[in-house]
C-alpha cells in the first residue's frame, strides 16, 4: 500500500463521527515489520498529530496522551513487539483506541477475517507463499470455521491444500494417504512442503497418532495407524514383535481414524494401504497361525478374509464341516467392510454348511415306503438341498470371474466335496429310494398314484376357471427354482401366492410336457420323417401349432412368446391379449442356456426368476390380469462334476437280452428304438432293454413302450450335455411346479380383510439389553429381530451407532443384517461391540443409540443412554 493511500485512509477515519462520550480519536498504527518506518515523515494528517514509539519513549508518550493533551487526535506509530503484556506501558490506552495496519499480512488477515495478534500474524507470515494468491486465501476464509488460533490456522491451511471445507485432522490425514504412500510423488504432501505446512502435518501426526520417526515416511505411518487400530479388536499379544509400530495411548484415535475411513464412501485407497501394510508386516503369515475365532472380529485387513476362508475351506476339503462355526463366521464377516471381494467364497461355504446340516438331519438315508410320501417330503423340504446346490454353484461360477490366487484352488477342492455330498449321497440315496418305490406304479400306470398329473392341467385349472387366466410356461423351471420365485413374489408384490406340484408326463421333455399342458382329450404319437411327433386329439403340438390347439378348445385364447411381447410397445402387446379369456405365454431362458453351456444353467435360473417377476408385473399393470398360473413343461437334473463310467449306460447294452422275442436280433432291436435321450428311451413294443426301468407310455395306448435309467444315471450319447439332463423319472425332472398368483387390488375384500397378512414390511431390530448406562469405552449390546423373515416380512439392513444430543456421531458404526428366518426368537439375536470415540463425556448429558435403516426408508429408532466414564478424555488439541 503506498503512502498516499495510507494518508487517505487515515484522514477518512479521523474525520468519522466519534462514538458517544469520546472527545477525540487515537489510532495505533501497528507495523511490527517496520515496513513504513522510513516513510513516516511523509505522513501528514489533516486533523491529527503523528507520534512514533521508539521503544524508549513509552512513558513520555503515555504522559502526553493521558495528562498533557486530552483533546487532540493522535496517530501513534508502533513498530514495537512485546513478549509480555506487562511490558507494554500503553496497553490501557490501546484498549480504548483504534487499530490500523497497512502491511500485506494485515491486509490478508483482514481479508480472511482472521484475528490480528502476534501469534496469528507469525503463522500467516509462515504461510506467506500460500496466502500470496487470492484464490488460496479464499479457500481458507470460506471454510466451515474461520481459524481463531495458530493451531486452527495450521489445520485450515492443510485442509485448504487438500481441497477440504472442514479442517478435521482425520480428513487431512486421509487426503494425504489417498494421494499415495510415496512422498516424492504424493502431490498433496509436496504442496505441504511447497507451502511450509509439512512440519505442521508431522506435528499433527505425532500429537494424534503417537507416530514419531526421524525421517518422514507415510508407509511406516500407515503400518503404525493400522496396527494400533487393530489392537482395539485383537489381542495385542497376537502382534508381538511389532510393538514399535503400536502406541496404546493413541489406540482410540487410530481406531477412530481407521473406522471412519472404513465406513466412508470412498475406501479403495484404504484397501491399497491395508494391502501394503499386510505385505510389509507379513501379516498373512502371522494371522494364519491364529484361529478363526481369534480373527473373526477384526476387519482392518483384507487378508484376514483370506486366512479365514483358507482355514474353513481346508477343513471342508478334509471332510470337517463345522456348521455352527461356518454359519457364525459368515454372519460376522458379511457385516465387515472388505466382505464384497470375498462374498462369493463366503456364500459358497455357507451353502456347504446348509448342505451339511441337511445331511446330518437325514444321515440315516432315505427309506420312505410310498412314492406319494417321498413326493410330499420332496416338495416340502427335500427340494431345499437342490437349492443349496444351485446357490453354491452360482457363487462358484461368479468366483471364477474374479480370481483370488490364494483361494481359487481351495474353492475347487470344496467343489469336489460338494459334488460328493450332492451327487453321490443326495441324488444317489434319494434317487435309489425313489426308483425303488415308484417302479411298480410307473411300470403299471405310467404315473405316481395320488399326485396331480400334468396331463390334467388344462382340464382342472383352466376349464374350471370363471375368470380370465394367464398361464406362464417356463421351459425347464424345476420345482426348487419356482419355490424361490414364489417366495419373492409373495414378499415383493401385493398378492396371494401358493405353490403346488404335478407330475410331468413321461418322458419329461419339452415336446411332451408342452403338449400335456394344452387342452386335449387324448395325447398320441406318430413317427413323421423318423421323428416322434406328439399330437393332441390328432393335432400337432409343435410350437407353431399351440395357438391353434388352444383356440380349438376356446376361441378366445392366444399363445404368445415371452421374447416377442417383451420387445413390443405397451399398446402392441396389450392389443394381443384384449378380449382373450386364456393367455399362454411361453418362456425359455433356462433350457435355452443349457444349449449354450451346462455351466450357464444356474445363472439362467436367476435370470429366469427376474424375467418372470417382471412378466407378472406387466400382466398386472398393463393387462389388468389378477389370476396367473406359472408352471413348466419339465424339470431337470444337473451335476457339475464329470460323470464317472458307472453313472452312464451304453445304449448298446440295453439290448443284450431280449426277453419278449428271442427271434429279434440285437441289431434289429436297436433299430426298434424310436427315440432316446440321456434320461429316457421310447421303443417299439417287444423290446425289453437291460438296465432301464419300464414306464408305461401314454397309458399304453400306443405301439411303443417307455424306459428310463434309475437314479441319476445317463444314457451314453455322442456330444455334450451330460451334466444338464431331463426326460427321466427323477424327482427333479418329474415334479413340475404350479404357482398360483392372485393379485390383490386395494379394494378387494380379501385384501381389506387381511391387510396385515399381505402388506410386506421390513423386519425391525430392537435393543435387547436392559442396561442403559455405559461405563467403558468398549462395550457390547444385544439386539433382536422382532419377526422372522417370511411371506410378508422382508430382510433389512440396519446401521447402529451412538450420537450426542446434537446428533453428532460418537461411536463407530455397526451393521446388522436382519434376515433370520427361524421361528425361534433365540436364534434371531445379534451381539454388536461398540467403540466410543475419544471425547469428554458428561454423566449428566443424554446420549442416544441410533438404529437406522440403511436404505433410509424407516424413521430411525433412538434409545437414550447415559455415559459415565471416569477417564474419558477430550478431543486432541493438536499443536498444544
Amino acid at each position: 500500500m503506498d503512502t498516499d493511500k495510507i494518508i487517505q485512509d487515515l484522514n477518512r477515519r479521523f474525520a468519522a463521527p466519534l462514538d458517544e462520550f469520546y472527545q477525540r480519536r487515537i489510532i495505533f498504527w501497528y507495523d511490527e515489520d517496520k515496513e513504513f518506518e522510513d516513510k513516516l515523515d511523509e505522513v501528514v494528517l489533516e486533523n491529527a498529530k503523528v507520534i512514533a514509539l521508539t521503544g524508549n519513549n513509552s512513558f513520555s508518550v503515555k504522559k502526553l496522551l493521558s495528562v498533557d493533551d486530552l483533546t487532540t487526535n493522535y496517530l501513534v506509530y508502533s513498530p514495537c513487539v512485546y513478549n509480555r503484556p506487562d511490558d507494554n506501558w500503553l496497553l490501557d490506552v490501546e484498549l480504548y483506541s483504534e487499530e490500523f495496519r497497512a502491511d500485506l499480512i494485515s491486509i490478508w488477515m483482514d481479508e480472511m477475517g482472521l484475528i490480528s495478534n502476534p501469534a496469528m500474524r507469525k503463522q500467516v507470515k509462515n504461510y506467506r507463499a500460500y496466502f500470496n494468491a487470492k484464490d488460496r486465501r479464499l479457500k481458507v476464509s470460506t471454510q466451515n470455521k474461520v481459524p481463531e488460533t495458530p493451531a486452527q490456522l495450521h489445520m485450515a491451511v492443510m485442509a485448504a491444500i487438500c481441497g477440504l471445507k472442514d479442517a478435521q485432522p482425520n480428513m487431512i490425514l486421509r487426503s494425504v494417504f489417498q494421494a499415495g504412500l510415496d512422498l516424492n510423488n504424493n502431490t498433496v504432501y509436496q504442496d505441504f512442503v511447497k507451502y511450509h505446512a509439512d512440519a505442521a502435518f508431522w506435528a499433527m501426526v505425532r500429537q494424534g497418532c503417537g507416530f514419531v520417526e526421524e525421517e518422514p515416511d507415510l508407509g511406516r505411518l500407515a503400518i503404525h495407524l493400522l496396527l494400533t487400530a487393530t489392537t482395539r479388536t485383537m489381542r495385542q499379544e497376537y502382534l508381538a514383535g511389532l510393538d514399535g509400530f503400536i502406541s496404546m495411548p493413541h489406540q482410540a484415535y487410530c481406531y477412530d481414524f481407521i473406522s471412519e475411513w472404513l465406513h466412508s464412501d470412498n475406501i479403495p485407497q484404504l484397501y491399497d494401504v491395508a494391502r501394503y501394510v499386510e505385505d510389509e508386516a507379513r501379516l498373512y503369515q502371522r494371522f494364519e497361525k491364529l484361529t478363526v475365532e481369534d480373527l473373526v472380529g477384526t476387519e482392518c485387513f483384507p487378508c484376514i478374509n483370506e486366512v479365514i476362508l483358507t482355514k474353513l475351506m481346508t477343513e471342508i476339503s478334509d471332510h470337517i464341516i463345522d456348521v455352527d462355526t461356518i454359519t457364525y463366521t459368515v454372519e460376522k464377516r458379511r457385516t465387515c467392510v472388505w466382505y464384497e471381494p470375498f462374498e462369493n467364497f463366503y456364500d459358497g461355504i455357507l451353502q456347504v454348511a446348509n448342505m451339511q446340516s441337511f445331511f446330518k438331519e437325514h444321515s440315516a438315508g432315505f427309506h420312505t415306503a410310498e412314492a406319494k410320501s417321498i413326493w410330499k417330503e420332496y416338495t416340502e423340504s427335500y427340494y431345499q438341498m437342490d437349492t443349496y446346490y444351485r446357490l453354491f454353484h452360482l457363487s462358484f461360477q461368479k468366483s471364477l470371474e474374479t480370481s483370488n490366487i490364494l483361494l481359487d484352488d481351495l474353492f475347487k477342492h470344496v467343489v469336489d466335496k460338494v459334488e460328493g455330498l450332492y451327487t453321490h449321497w443326495f441324488l444317489g440315496e434319494l434317487g435309489n429310494n425313489w426308483s425303488d418305490v415308484c417302479a411298480d406304479e410307473l411300470a403299471t400306470y405310467g404315473k405316481v398314484l395320488e399326485v396331480p398329473q400334468q396331463e390334467d392341467f388344462y382340464r382342472s385349472r383352466i376349464q374350471t376357471s370363471d375368470t380370465k387366466v394367464f398361464v406362464i410356461i417356463s421351459d425347464a423351471m424345476r420345482y426348487e427354482v419356482a419355490a424361490t420365485m414364489a417366495d419373492q413374489l409373495q414378499r415383493e408384490t401385493q398378492s396371494k401366492v401358493s405353490i403346488s406340484s404335478m407330475q410331468s408326463i413321461f418322458p419329461s421333455t419339452t415336446k411332451f410336457g408342452m403338449a400335456a399342458l394344452l387342452p386335449h382329450k387324448e395325447l398320441t404319437v406318430e413317427v413323421r420323417n423318423d421323428i416322434l411327433t406328439v399330437l393332441a386329439d390328432g393335432q400337432s403340438t409343435a410350437s407353431t401349432y399351440r395357438d391353434k390347439v388352444l383356440k380349438t378348445e376356446d376361441s378366445a385364447s392366444v399363445a404368445l412368446k415371452y421374447n416377442d411381447i417383451i420387445a413390443m410397445k405397451r399398446a402392441e402387446r396389450s392389443a394381443l391379449v384384449k378380449g382373450m379369456d386364456v393367455v399362454y405365454i411361453y418362456h425359455d431362458t433356462i433350457d435355452e442356456a443349457s444349449h449354450t453351456s451346462d455351466t450357464a444353467v444356474f445363472a439362467a435360473c436367476d435370470k429366469a426368476i427376474s424375467e418372470l417377476k417382471n412378466l407378472v408385473r406387466i400382466i398386472v399393470n398393463e393387462f389388468g390380469g389378477t389370476n396367473i398360473l406359472i408352471t413348466a413343461d419339465h424339470g431337470f437334473l444337473y451335476t457339475y462334476s464329470p460323470l464317472k463310467e458307472e453313472d452312464k449306460v451304453d445304449k448298446r447294452g440295453f439290448f443284450d437280452v431280449d426277453v419278449t422275442n428271442s427271434d429279434i436280433t440285437k441289431k434289429e432291436s436297436i433299430k426298434r428304438c424310436v427315440e432316446y435321450g440321456r434320461r429316457y428311451a421310447i421303443m417299439q413294443k417287444g423290446v425289453q432293454p437291460d438296465y432301464l426301468m419300464p414306464v408305461k407310455f401314454l397309458g399304453g395306448n400306443t405301439e411303443f413302450d417307455g424306459f428310463a435309467p434309475r437314479e441319476s444315471i445317463r444314457i451314453k450319447m455322442n456330444g455334450g450335455g451330460m451334466n444338464f439332463v431331463h426326460g427321466g423319472i427323477s424327482l427333479q425332472e418329474m415334479i413340475v411346479p404350479v404357482i398360483e398368483y392372485h393379485y390383490l387390488r386395494n379394494d378387494s375384500m380379501e385384501y381389506r380383510r387381511n391387510k396385515q397378512k399381505y402388506d410386506t414390511k421390513p423386519v425391525t431390530v430392537n435393543l435387547l439389553s436392559a442396561n442403559r448406562k455405559i461405563s467403558n469405552m468398549i462395550f457390547s449390546l444385544n439386539f433382536y429381530q422382532k419377526d422372522a423373515v417370511s411371506t410378508n416380512r422382508e430382510a433389512a439392513t440396519y446401521q447402529v451407532y451412538f450420537t450426542d444430543e446434537d446428533g453428532k456421531q460418537i461411536s463407530d458404526i455397526q451393521k446388522i443384517i436382519a434376515d433370520k428366518t427361524s421361528d425361534n426368537g433365540a436364534e434371531r439375536t445379534f451381539r454388536c461391540q461398540f467403540n466410543l470415540k475419544s471425547l469428554k463425556y458428561s454423566n449428566t448429558a443424554t446420549y442416544y443409540l441410533v438404529i437406522a435403516d440403511e436404505q433410509g426408508l424407516q424413521l430411525p429408532q433412538r434409545e437414550p443412554f447415559q455415559i459415565d466414564i471416569a477417564f474419558a478424555v477430550d478431543e486432541f488439541d493438536f499443536f498444544s
